[in-house]
């Protein structure tokens, strides 16, 4: 672990760039994909109960479908993490983002033609996957797919250090939040702008932060932290 006890994988610049790409997932499969969003559940839990209380229960079955993959990435990525520790190869943390460039590269060369509930499913199953491993930056709870909770704790962290403006802890706080924010919101706009340039293809620049994190990854699970595989993160 580093000097103030974190995995690389609880590190700072890991989150920013794992949110960036979440960002550029939600505007991708928005803009080409469906007009969805891939990164969470609420809304396809909303449609599915309105679905069923006006009785296209056709439509209600559907939306079954996201909502079941995203159960099972959560399920998959519990299950994993305990059997990849075993190994004692790679953490699961790493592999995670392996799969995740399998599954980026895919989805951007898939033929147009086909049709976009394939991205909207396997983009809800690789972040259910990555919301239930990442979980804590550095000691802050925090998602690395989605921003409604870095909004609410920005505000409310923000309030407290109204009252406590010495607090490193809640500047800290504010600070981790509001960048994870910014991470996010810029993901989505260069995304945006990739897709107009290159359309389907656009997609695989979510390679380049992930590439990143892939390389810090492995070299942390093969030199730096080679004895720590069995180390739990945060929050787990």
């Amino acid at each position: 672990m580093t000097q103030a006890g974190y995995l690389e994988c609880e590190r700072r610049w890991v989150y920013w760039l794992l949110i960036l790409v979440a960002g550029w997932y939600g505007a991708y499969t928005f803009s080409l994909r469906g007009g969805v969003f891939c990164n969470a559940q609420t809304a396809n839990v909303v449609l599915l109960a309105m679905a069923a209380g006006n009785g296209k229960w056709l439509n209600a079955a559907y939306l079954l479908l996201p909502i079941s993959a995203y159960l099972f990435g959560s399920f998959l990525s519990e299950w994993m993490g305990k059997s990849i520790k075993r190994l004692n190869l790679l953490r699961w943390d790493t592999l995670l983002v392996v799969l995740e460039v399998g599954m980026v590269v895919f989805l951007a060369l898939m033929p147009a033609d086909w049709p976009d509930q394939i991205c909207q499913v396997t983009l809800n199953f690789a972040c259910a996957m990555q919301f239930n491993t990442y979980r804590q930056v550095e000691g802050v709870p925090a998602a690395t797919t989605f921003v409604t909770n870095h909004i609410r704790q920005i505000g409310s962290n923000l309030a407290k250090l109204v009252r406590h403006p010495q607090s490193e802890a809640l500047r800290n706080r504010v600070l981790t939040h509001a960048s994870l924010l910014g991470f996010f919101v810029v993901g989505a706009l260069v995304s945006t702008v990739m897709c107009r340039a290159f359309s389907y293809v656009s997609l695989l620049g979510a390679l380049v932060p992930l590439g990143v994190v892939l390389a810090g990854l492995l070299h942390a699970d093969l030199v730096s932290e080679r004895g720590q595989l069995a180390a739990v993160p945060h929050g787990h």
